[in-house]
């Protein structure tokens, strides 16, 4: 197995995860906050959507999936244009609502996105230094690996939000 496709593995089981937690879910479902102060499952999708596509966009050299196809427009989120969501108050977490087919339909382009710049990586291309302003710089290999790392941790973090309604039966 080549680096690539190993890779292109890891973003998969993120993308099935994402798909299987958002079927079936209601707006009232998405926005459900665990213990009235966790993130909701509309904010934990769309925050790894958006965590994938500015790090995967800025080592390719691509526009962000947000602003190429308008999600940024289509979400209307009353947030700054450029937000992820890393930091944010109890307010902004709140403000993150969307449908799940927004949100899959946004995380499937991302997604996609990905999926053609990792096809095209060979494993030399994973030595690349992408980021700087860290000791020792993080290369094209380390930034991707922590992107998945962080994209699972949501995605099971979504995961087991629903799990949690689903077993309180709302």
């Amino acid at each position: 197995m080549k680096s690539n496709e190993l890779l292109l593995d890891a973003f998969g089981r993120i993308r099935e995860t994402v798909e299987a937690t958002l079927e079936g879910l209601d707006g009232g479902s998405l926005a459900m906050r665990p213990a009235a102060t966790g993130n909701s499952i509309a904010w934990l999708v769309w925050h790894l959507a958006r965590v994938e596509d500015v790090q995967v966009a800025d080592a390719a050299g691509l526009e962000q999936v947000w602003f190429s196809q308008d999600f940024v427009g289509r979400f209307g989120l009353p947030l700054r244009p450029r937000d992820t969501g890393y930091g944010h108050t109890s307010d902004q977490v709140d403000a993150v609502r969307a449908p799940a087919e927004l949100l899959q339909e946004y995380y499937g382009a991302v997604h996609r996105q990905t999926v053609e710049y990792v096809r095209t990586l060979s494993d030399e291309d994973l030595d690349r230094v992408v980021d700087t302003r860290w000791d020792p710089p993080v290369t094209l290999g380390v930034r991707l690996v922590s992107t998945i790392a962080d994209c699972l941790q949501h995605a099971g973090q979504a995961a087991y939000a629903k799990g949690l309604q689903q077993k309180r039966g709302d």
